[in-house]
């Protein structure tokens, strides 16, 4: 006869080999979150997610979240190597997401060898995407049901999408990284990984399809301090009008507070003048403007700012100046 001792470690050996269910790893999840000493990362699986509210709503719309990996930074010159598209159904009054309704991911052929550093950082070799081609039938009927094109740093995406895809102009686009105020949700970075990670979750991260699905997955959250929902609270932004204020020759001695402002560098390379600049709501437009006139410019200099109203069908576009 095998001994207590024998016994217990057959059984454990047992209990290693046969994985947890889901109700198992549920109890696990709840009981390390209890102690205040773990926190529990899942990894994102839409399929199973209960944020949706599968409910049919009148007057509902399409949204897609979409990302691309491409050959680099460039948009004039670069090319989209792989494409992915998540689209959805929500409702517009309440911004609850009902459902999935279709996905697509694609791999394109640019022509040319992939750089040594779009290999590593992505994963894509020139065998996956040699002679592929994406579906211009499959993404235009994407996008002629959208109403909204939704992208983690759309101010990438859209160029390059509008360069392979014109019916792309047509569409206000929306973006999760710039028109979601993460910093009074005392979330200090932006980047996709690590604000799923705040949401308890995980991606496999700089894959076409993978991020696309991760931005939907942020969309289903609350936010940390308002507990607003983050769809919610990007769809009260993005469609309303903006000021881009361009502080054209600003003294060099001035660049730190104005970072500290909020303002970003433009280095003229994607248009515009080159020049410190910030987007702001229209109507805090005057305001700006005495600000840059008191802190800023010590002269006349101060009549050089450039200011463009945006909105969401220009918003992040090459038409963007």
């Amino acid at each position: 006869m095998a001994s207590s001792k024998q016994m217990k470690t057959s059984k454990t050996r047992d209990f290693q080999k046969e994985p947890m269910n889901s109700l198992e790893a549920e109890i696990a999840v709840t009981t390390l979150r209890a102690t205040g000493e773990f926190s529990i990362l899942r990894k994102l699986n839409l399929e199973r997610e209960s944020s949706f509210t599968l409910r049919s709503v009148a007057g509902s719309k399409i949204g897609i979240c979409l990302d691309t990996e491409t050959t680099g930074l460039n948009h004039a010159e670069d090319k989209i190597i792989e494409l992915g598209i998540v689209a959805f159904e929500y409702d517009p009054i309440t911004a609850e997401i009902i459902r999935i309704t279709d996905r697509y991911n694609g791999f394109e052929d640019p022509g040319r060898p992939l750089p040594k550093e779009i290999i590593e950082i992505t994963g894509i070799t020139d065998d996956m995407v040699r002679g592929q081609n994406l579906d211009d039938d499959q993404v235009n009927m994407l996008a002629n049901q959208a109403t909204v094109v939704i992208a983690h740093n759309a101010g990438f995406d859209r160029k390059f999408v509008e360069a392979r895809f014109p019916i792309f102009t047509t569409l206000p686009w929306a973006c999760s990284v710039n028109q979601i105020d993460w910093q009074a949700e005392r979330i200090s970075t932006r980047v996709l990984e690590y604000l799923l990670f705040k949401f308890g979750l995980f991606i496999h991260a700089h894959r076409a399809l993978d991020d696309a699905e991760g931005v939907l997955g942020i969309l289903l959250g609350k936010l940390p301090v308002s507990k607003t929902p983050v769809f919610k609270a990007l769809l009260n932004t993005y469609e309303k009008v903006t000021s881009k204020i361009s502080a054209v020759g600003a003294p060099f001695d001035k660049k730190d507070i104005l970072k500290q402002r909020g303002y970003r560098w433009n280095d003229g390379s994607q248009g515009g003048s080159k020049a410190w600049w910030i987007s702001v709501p229209t109507v805090l437009e005057n305001e700006e403007l005495t600000w840059l006139a008191s802190e800023v410019y010590s002269d006349s200099s101060a009549d050089r700012v450039e200011i463009s109203r945006i909105n969401a069908l220009d918003r992040f576009s090459v038409r963007e100046k």
